[in-house]
């Protein structure tokens, strides 16, 4: 297993026993964990239901003071079928915790979209992306960029999968307009297209807003806060990328940079691997706590190309509205393969990215505050 060994983070061995085939596995594990290491826990229930009919929550677990100056937020599962890499993570953290400082807390979040990883979707069960769904005060739900209402066709067809060239046609479209434009364009984020892929919604989703308001009320005395949210898909495979909401931290993208000892992508930058996004969860962190310092980190574990991705997800969409969604379908599994490759290397790297990052974030910026 991997078991933090020291302060100075944890220790790789073989077995990656830590990652769940499903969500109600995972769910269990991470409870059983909370409990175990006497973690405080918290359960808040959505309406949605996964398959079979069982119900589903966002759970949490708290371990540390329970009135803290400083908190890690960690966070799971926002994208759904990206759970799996984010759940092990915080099992492991559970059962072989960091350091933490007297004056602190470590809070898991485990997985904000649990329909989405119950279902082996990407989004909720109204098709929301759920980083797209945090509007501040006053945006519109309303919009999506120009290119993305060109393409919307391509992007979503009315058909249940099958072959139509698309890869011939999205190769076409990248020579024509660019890849970075076009990927800007489709991963934005966009309000117009309910069937799409990146809706954002027309109103504040029933997860965020539980979440949020757990926020409010059981961290809004904490005087800093590092939130992390986990993810998968973008990037090289098994590599991270860090990625901070622009204009959200209380410390510069290059202090944070030196602080853990790891790059960070600023999205604002041409060229970058990633992009800019409407509604992401980071940038409503400060209107949700106003009285905390808050710094934020999306951290990314790279899976496939970029393309490989998108075609499954744009499959599995199809299947969704198309087919009847059945787990065992092809395109679930693309998908799933996609944002959790069935590879051990690539799990093992995945669970230390995750573990490492937290303790990074706990021993070399909380004891130095």
């Amino acid at each position: 297993m991997l078991c933090a060994a020291n302060s100075a983070g944890p220790v790789l061995k073989a077995e990656i026993e830590y990652f769940s085939p499903d969500y109600v596995t995972a769910r269990e594990r991470f409870r059983n964990a909370a409990q175990s290491t006497g973690a405080a826990s918290y359960a808040l229930p959505l309406e949605a239901k996964g398959p079979g009919g069982v119900a589903l929550t966002i759970d949490i677990a708290w371990l540390g003071n329970p009135r803290p100056q400083r908190a890690l937020l960690q966070t799971s599962g926002l994208h759904g079928v990206e759970a799996f890499a984010g759940s092990a993570v915080q099992l492991h953290l559970l059962e072989h915790p960091p350091a933490i400082p007297a004056d602190s807390a470590l809070v898991l979040v485990h997985v904000l979209n649990p329909y989405g990883m119950a279902w082996l979707r990407r989004t909720n069960e109204n098709n929301v992306d759920l980083n797209r769904n945090f509007l501040k005060q006053g945006e519109a739900w309303a919009g999506a960029p120009a290119l993305y209402r060109h393409i919307d066709t391509l992007l979503n067809p009315a058909s249940a999968p099958g072959f139509d060239l698309f890869h011939l046609r999205a190769a076409w479209l990248a020579l024509r307009h660019g890849f970075h434009p076009l990927k800007q364009a489709v991963a934005e984020g966009q309000y117009e297209f309910p069937r799409g892929l990146f809706y954002g919604g027309s109103r504040l989703e029933a997860g965020p807003r539980l979440y949020l308001d757990w926020l409010a009320r059981h961290l809004k005395d904490v005087g800093y806060l590092f939130a992390l949210d986990v993810h998968t898909g973008l990037g090289e495979w098994g590599q991270e990328t860090l990625i901070p909401e622009p204009g959200v931290g209380v410390t510069a993208a290059a202090g944070l940079s030196l602080a853990l000892g790891r790059p960070l992508i600023e999205t604002t930058r041409g060229g970058s691997v990633s992009y800019t996004i409407r509604g992401g969860m980071g940038g409503i962190l400060p209107q949700t706590l106003p009285a905390t310092r808050i710094d934020f980190l999306l951290q990314e574990i790279g899976t496939y190309p970029p393309l490989r991705v998108f075609y499954a997800l744009r499959e599995e969409n199809r299947w969704h509205y198309y087919g009847n969604g059945d787990l065992q379908h092809a395109a679930k599994l693309r998908l799933r393969e996609a944002l959790f490759p069935a590879s051990a290397v690539w799990r093992r790297q995945a669970l230390e990215r995750g573990i490492t990052l937290a303790h990074a974030v706990v021993d070399r910026i909380f004891t130095k505050r």
